[in-house]
């Protein structure tokens, strides 16, 4: 009896391995890991100027009368901000790495981005941010507005702010296919802003002076794209090195051809 408890075990053993119960798991395929994170040691940087050829078109006129506190923020008369052109240089164009960054990801900042609106104007009139970083949205105005945003990807909200110092906090949970989301407020039909949604932090706006610069880049390869909302896009390859500051990332648009 006691030669057949000593046995029990060896048999159930047996029947184990022979299911595959005395093989450990194997270990779960690994996910290919992230490309390595940027080295400040090597890091580069990419400035440029966007030009614009030719004249400008004018910009169109605003009328605020609809609204007193806008007429009152705004005593001389207000244009859109589409074509803002000084020096042949121009100014709200969004400059981005389009290509060429690889596997690598990045952690948002948890720095909100502020859209103000104040004047009965957005402000920036341009901007961007990463997905997962915090937008705050205010309104200085004594008026009721309402911020309207239109996105391919993400979902599209509309929200009203009639109190002034409100806050509205929102945050984009994935990059924008299209890239830039255009905001307006349906209260007053001239205001309007656009925003930049990426999932790294390679992208700048070009300021009175056309220039924009692009810092802490690993070396290598790019696809750097330049987009103004109305002049289009265009995009140029350009490439890094180590610890190099390139200063000739240049753009030029001109206005659309009649009808575009």
């Amino acid at each position: 009896m006691h030669s057949r408890l000593l046995a029990l075990p060896l048999v159930l053993a047996f029947l184990a391995a022979a299911c595959g119960g005395g093989q450990p798991a194997p270990a779960p395929a690994s996910e290919a890991p992230a490309a390595a994170a940027v080295d400040p040691a090597t890091a580069a940087t990419l400035n440029g100027t966007v030009s614009f050829e030719g004249a400008a078109p004018a910009n169109v006129g605003i009328k605020m009368n609809a609204d007193p506190v806008c007429m009152k923020e705004n005593p001389t008369p207000q244009t859109q901000e589409t074509y803002m052109v000084k020096d042949g240089k121009l100014a709200n164009v969004f400059v981005y790495i389009q290509d060429g960054l690889g596997g690598r990801t990045f952690t948002a900042p948890t720095e909100a981005v502020v859209l103000d609106q104040k004047g009965c104007r957005y402000h920036p009139h341009v901007f961007g941010l990463m997905v997962g970083q915090p937008m705050t949205i205010l309104n200085s105005d004594p008026t009721l507005h309402n911020i309207h945003a239109i996105p391919g990807t993400n979902s599209e909200f509309n929200t009203a702010q009639p109190i002034q110092n409100m806050k509205t906090e929102h945050i984009f949970k994935s990059k924008e296919e299209k890239v830039v989301v255009p905001f307006k407020c349906d209260v007053h039909g001239w205001m309007n802003a656009y925003a930049g949604v990426l999932d790294h932090p390679y992208f700048a706006v070009t300021g009175e002076d056309g220039k924009f610069s692009i810092k802490n880049l690993p070396p290598g390869t790019y696809k750097l794209t330049a987009w103004h909302e109305k002049a289009g896009t265009k995009t140029i390859d350009v490439t890094v090195a180590a610890k190099e500051t390139k200063e000739d990332a240049n753009f030029s648009f001109s206005a659309p051809a009649a009808g575009n």
